[in-house]
């Protein structure tokens, strides 16, 4: 089952890649992960940062506190240090029975657990990030998932399913 979900991680971040980002598209972006945070009424935050630390958009929904600023930091450093999301993170050490520690990053700045992922340029590499916070792990990637799929008009990318993320909850 980990086999499947690593495969299915990489395939959306192959999928996923922009050919350009500005900070108007962190707007539509951003503003489409409102629109769908809202529409379920999910106590989530959200940010989009480029690597350099810039932030291009943020959001927070109520219910959403100090903690997941720093839930969302640490995914930030953990995808701009490892260039993927924070979800493929946690499942490649979950696989190899390592930790953070393992890879020399320290647990109170990075996190593995979903809800971290990269802004990919097409022919360039990763400039950035979509931050989430605020559900299950899988269901905060997934969030991120769908609203990058809708914003770059992405119909056929593999996801998570079940109702906020469960399928694959027993990791």
């Amino acid at each position: 089952m980990i086999e499947e979900l690593l495969a299915m991680l990489e395939m959306q971040e192959e999928i996923l890649q922009f050919t350009h980002f500005t900070n108007e598209d962190a707007w539509e972006l951003g503003k489409l992960l409102v629109s769908e945070i809202q529409r379920q009424k999910l106590p989530v935050a959200v940010t989009i940062r480029l690597n350099n630390g810039y932030t291009v958009f943020r959001y927070a929904a109520n219910g959403t506190n100090i903690q997941n600023e720093n839930w969302m930091q640490r995914k930030f450093n953990t995808v701009r240090t490892l260039e993927t999301s924070t979800l493929h993170a946690a499942m490649l050490l979950k696989k190899s029975e390592q930790t953070l520690a393992d890879w020399f990053l320290d647990e109170k700045e990075y996190a593995a657990a979903g809800g971290g992922f990269p802004i990919r340029i097409e022919e360039v590499g990763v400039i950035g990030a979509v931050i989430v916070s605020g559900l299950p792990h899988f269901a905060d990637h997934d969030l991120i998932v769908k609203c990058i799929s809708r914003y770059l008009h992405v119909d056929e990318v593999p996801r998570i399913r079940g109702p906020l993320g469960t399928e694959f909850s027993g990791f």
